[in-house]
């Protein structure tokens, strides 16, 4: 018998399942996707749901699935459109893998979803928590699940004091998961273990006071529910300059679809670049005195009493409007610094400064390359600012592209 076997004895392990089913009958939360026993819904809304929380999911599970409704719809579907209606949740990779994966089960499985977690995993984005997610919850197959809440939620009851991301931490987890599951309905009690820790046992202030289960917590009972888990490692940030230029010719506006290898991957977006990897060096450093050049593009933001962003020199505008000719095979002037977005993804910081810039010509090409809005390849298109509508673009990239509608 194991040590978490000998702590939670069959008595514990069974008023502590008495105790969070009779909580869950009146504190569940009513959520779009329980509401069936689909496998792909839950599917969906279980990818939805890493990286981001159940509100913010909601509203786009419900406007996917009324797009596509079921696997074979996003089989038949285009990636872009599918990144399309993802745009904003971030992560793209996700969307990227359930579309893979709904054309591995329209094709080669013939429609029928699997429900065993073996197979499952075998699936493009599929893990071991999102199988077992998928077939609890859909198929009422015992199946048991550790993810950001009931990782909490474990960590508590059984007292770990060591990282509960580490090797030893995730065995532990995992075996207790096992443990407490019931034979009977599964499924729901894997969705009363959820909804436990994010309701009451929270990162921060954990209800112990009207948590059903707390008398048989060992992190409420030596009181060091504060101190478990032990919190994850933060990343050290990176801050980076990022410059996204719109470049215009009459009413139309230059687009790129993103390469494979690259950030947001499939998306639509102006030219952009990260300043300290040009030339493998940061951008210069600002001077304090300003060139004709560099008055001439400022102009418009002196007059409205707007400074120039910390860390432009004159030096910067040649180097982009070169980057333009080197990599969009175009001849294009600054014009106008349009706005500063800061924002953050994973471990970087970015401040990207959006530009528009006017086209001069077109650089004759060594070589012909064919225009297409296939995926993968890394020619340029002229849309019209209203027909950014139709293209995914990243959170960042739509903001510069409705900036750019209202000036319009």
């Amino acid at each position: 018998m194991s040590e978490l076997s000998e702590i939670f004895d069959a008595g514990r392990r069974q008023k502590f399942r008495r105790q969070l089913q009779s909580w869950y009958a009146s504190h569940q939360r009513d959520l779009p996707w329980r509401r069936e026993q689909d496998p792909y819904a839950v599917w969906i809304s279980e990818i939805m749901l890493q990286q981001t929380v159940v509100a913010a999911v909601i509203p786009y599970f419900k406007r996917f699935m009324t797009r596509f409704p079921d696997v074979q719809t996003l089989a038949e579907a285009d990636e872009s459109e599918v990144l399309q209606h993802w745009e904003g949740l971030g992560y793209y990779s996700r969307a990227r893998n359930i579309h893979k994966a709904a054309k591995l089960i329209a094709g080669e499985l013939q429609g029928n979803f699997p429900c065993d977690v073996e197979s499952l995993q075998t699936l493009p984005g599929i893990g071991r928590y999102t199988a077992g997610a998928i077939c609890s919850f859909a198929c009422d197959v015992r199946a048991p699940i550790v993810e950001a809440n009931t990782l909490r939620l474990y960590s508590r009851l059984i007292g770990l004091e060591e990282d509960p991301r580490s090797k030893s931490g995730q065995n532990q987890l995992w075996e207790f998961a096992e443990l407490i599951l019931p034979r009977k309905s599964p499924g729901e009690f894997n969705q009363a273990l959820m909804d436990l820790g994010s309701l009451v046992c929270t990162p921060q202030k954990p209800g112990c006071e009207t948590c059903p289960v707390s008398s048989g917590c060992e992190a409420f009972l030596r009181q060091k529910q504060h101190l478990i888990p032990v919190p994850k490692a933060r990343p050290e940030i990176t801050p980076l300059t990022d410059v996204s230029i719109a470049v215009f010719s009459g009413n139309q506006v230059m687009i790129r679809q993103r390469l494979p290898g690259e950030r947001w991957a499939g998306l639509w977006d102006f030219p952009r670049l990260t300043l300290e990897e040009m030339n493998g060096s940061p951008h210069p450093a600002a001077v304090r005195k300003k060139t004709e050049r560099q008055q001439e593009l400022f102009a418009a933001e002196r007059s409205a009493g707007l400074e120039i962003p910390e860390g432009l020199s004159p030096a910067l505008i040649p180097r982009l409007e070169t980057y333009l000719k080197e990599q969009a095979d175009i001849e294009a002037s600054l014009q106008q610094l349009i706005t500063e977005i800061r924002h953050s993804v994973t471990r970087y910081k970015i401040r990207l400064l959006c530009f528009v810039a006017q086209l001069e010509q077109r650089v004759p090409k060594k070589k012909t390359t064919q225009h297409s809005s296939e995926a993968g390849n890394s020619g340029y298109q002229w849309v019209s600012v209203q027909e950014l509508e139709a293209y995914p673009l990243s959170v960042t990239g739509r903001k510069f592209a409705k900036l750019l509608a209202e000036r319009m």
